[in-house]
């Protein structure tokens, strides 16, 4: 099957001289890359953060500091 992929420069000129120095063609050397990859073991996916919308009627609920980050991060963490 052929493809467009996007090959920074630098890297397409090593892969074309170690093609030709190792005698293999381009497409073999770049074919052993996602070969590699797929065969590995899979790596262990990052679980998505799951997070509980806090709601109040009216205003923002008290104690929640918009300004700070870390603020707003302890208050989530007491109303758990």
């Amino acid at each position: 099957m052929k493809t467009t992929v996007d090959i920074p420069d630098d890297l397409l000129l090593a892969a074309k001289r170690e093609a030709l120095e190792s005698g293999r063609t381009l497409r073999e050397l770049v074919t052993v890359g996602p070969r590699h990859e797929l065969a590995a073991p899979a790596r262990p996916r990052r679980k998505r953060a799951s997070f509980r919308l806090v709601t109040v009627p009216g205003n923002l609920a008290q104690g929640l500091d918009l300004s700070s980050r870390e603020a707003m991060h302890d208050y989530l963490r007491r109303t758990r």
